[in-house]
């Protein structure tokens, strides 16, 4: 059984897509941000740079993993899916993997807090992160008229990468033009583990836009 540390985010959501994808059974325990419960010292045992998502591995010795990255490489890894076992073939998934991880979501996150959070807008900031999401967009709808799926095969490479670009218009990001990956994003957003993991931790309601930038503002204050 897996114990899941999450809350409703593109990063959160790449672990319950794997999950379910994965079939592998597991416990959510949602998070509240806005009330800094990734902050608690129970949390930082677990993860210490006080993120979502984290998980706990309890039928490997309550072993934990933290950095959605590593996460969904330990879970591919456990269960021997959604990574290719040959050298070559894990590399080019790992590649994406990396692009994922240190483009498209620390730049789109940065789109997010600049266009969405901060407490005065600041044009210069929002469009040097907003021009540099949709080159990384451009990256992938190049990659995607050239493969299905973003390593060949579909794989965590594309479980990474989807949550966050199904988010772009939260960021103020056009995918215009780019038909490839349009055509992936429905591809993938089709899937039903996609979609039951997208829906992970479940909310009563979405929240208002006041409640967003407050809970926004709190955490950057953190």
């Amino acid at each position: 059984m897996i114990d899941l540390y999450t809350a409703a985010t593109p990063n959160g959501w790449k672990a319950s897509i794997a999950l379910e994808e994965l079939a592998m059974p597991y416990q959510v325990k949602a998070l509240r941000l806005d009330q800094l419960e990734q902050k608690e010292e129970a949390f930082l045992r677990i993860n210490p740079n006080g993120r979502i998502p984290a998980i706990v591995d309890r039928d490997a010795g309550d072993f934990a993993v933290f950095e959605s990255g590593a996460i969904l490489l330990y879970l591919a890894e456990k269960a021997g899916k959604l990574i290719p076992a040959d050298a070559k073939g894990r590399s080019r998934v790992v590649q994406w993997l990396m692009f994922q991880m240190s483009g498209v979501g620390p730049m789109q996150g940065q789109a997010n807090v600049f266009f969405r959070y901060a407490p005065v807008q600041i044009p210069f900031a929002i469009e040097r992160y907003q021009k540099e999401t949709r080159r990384l967009y451009e990256v992938l709808d190049r990659r995607l008229g050239e493969a299905e799926y973003l390593a060949g095969d579909y794989s965590i490479a594309d479980i990474a990468t989807w949550p966050w670009v199904s988010i772009h218009e939260w960021a103020g990001v056009s995918v215009d033009g780019l038909d490839h990956l349009k055509r992936w994003l429905d591809a993938v957003g089709a899937r039903p583990a996609v979609q039951r993991g997208r829906a992970v931790p479940k909310v009563d309601r979405p929240p208002d836009a006041e409640e967003i930038q407050k809970a926004g503002a709190k955490i950057l204050g953190k």
